[in-house]
């Protein structure tokens, strides 16, 4: 069955970010420059023809979004302006929306008055449940420490897995790919490469530094994590864990102020086109190693109680964080994107 036109597609991924993509002319300038295109596979080329002619299903089938790490080198050498860079992107944010059962990743991503609302609300539920318990610092501490490991289970079964799943039967079973079974658990090699290591940035971007950068935060990152929610680094009195959080919280915030600074500057192409997504992402980001970092010193200083603000402060940062940015904002690119290199490696196998 031929695959259906949707002339309106460019109208709806202008809600998602997309900036004059219609204006190519297809000289195939981009596909020459991309460091991804091959004899085979004109990148990415075919993504702004398949957008121009609002071939949806064919799109939803396709993981070469995932796989543009956003150089920016067709941006910068496009004849026409057409921004074919920040298509891509776009596509990112639309097939986030899809892969999502709930509907809210696309809700927040094409109204930013939704997505702050919700961010409103989670800061009024956090102050009412810190008035809840009388503003008592210990439960505050424990209720807030049993919220992240509710909230990363609960976060985990209920939105990433459903969405994996509907990724998968979009990108694999819609695409008619057939492979022996076994090749799900010998293709898994090329999903932890790329989840940990953001390979394919390093191999696609000339910039090795910011493929260093976003190793090291996505390590800090998962370390810190580790570290807070298992480790129980605010009540723990373990030296090695105490000065392990507060390394990590610190490369976190250094990286992504230096990632702030970029998007101000607007000095690189990826920068020059962020959306509101991109900014809360790297802000709250920074803002979770900051409020963290300070947290764990006011408990070692012993002054914590008498500035229970500062952790309402990280509490209302990590609830946004883990209620709203994670399951619906840009860390799902991390995600998705990780899982797009390990489906891409299936579809490679041959049964």
């Amino acid at each position: 069955m031929a695959s259906k036109l949707n002339p309106t597609f460019s109208e709806e991924l202008k809600k998602y970010g997309s900036v004059n993509f219609n204006a190519c002319y297809n000289c195939g300038t981009c596909t020459a420059v991309c460091s991804l295109s091959t004899t085979d596979i004109s990148f990415p080329r075919e993504m702004v023809r398949l957008s121009a002619l609002g071939l949806e299903d064919e799109i939803k089938k396709s993981l070469k979004p995932w796989e543009c790490y956003y150089c920016g080198e067709c941006t910068t050498h496009c004849p026409q302006t057409a921004n074919p860079g920040e298509l891509m992107m776009s596509l990112r944010r639309w097939l986030t929306a899809k892969y999502d059962w709930t509907g809210l990743s696309g809700l927040f991503y094409k109204y930013l008055p939704a997505f702050l609302t919700a961010m409103v609300l989670v800061f009024a539920g956090v102050l009412f449940f810190a008035n809840s318990v009388n503003w008592e610092l210990e439960r505050l501490l424990h209720l807030g420490h049993m919220f992240e490991r509710t909230a990363i289970a609960t976060v985990f079964v209920v939105i990433f897995i459903p969405n994996l799943l509907r990724m998968w039967y979009f990108t694999v079973v819609k695409a008619g790919v057939k492979v022996p079974f076994k090749t799900y658990f010998t293709a898994l090699n090329d999903l932890f490469v790329h989840m940990f290591t953001q390979k394919r940035a390093r191999d696609c971007d000339g910039n090795h530094f910011r493929w260093l950068e976003h190793m090291i935060l996505v390590f800090a990152y998962l370390a810190l994590l580790f570290t807070t929610v298992f480790l129980n680094w605010f009540s723990t009195e373990n030296l090695f864990v105490i000065v392990l959080g507060y390394l990590e919280s610190a490369f976190i915030f250094i990286i992504t102020a230096d990632f702030v600074k970029d998007r101000i500057q607007k000095k690189q192409t990826l920068t020059k086109n962020s959306k509101p997504s991109d900014w809360f992402f790297v802000i709250w980001l920074m803002l979770m190693g900051l409020t963290a970092f300070f947290v764990r010193l006011f408990i070692d200083f012993n002054i914590l109680e008498t500035s229970k603000w500062l952790y309402i402060i990280h509490l209302t940062v990590l609830v946004q964080w883990a209620l709203i940015i994670v399951p619906f904002g840009k860390w799902t690119h991390f995600l998705y994107r990780s899982f797009a290199m390990y489906f891409a490696k299936i579809k490679s196998v041959k049964k």
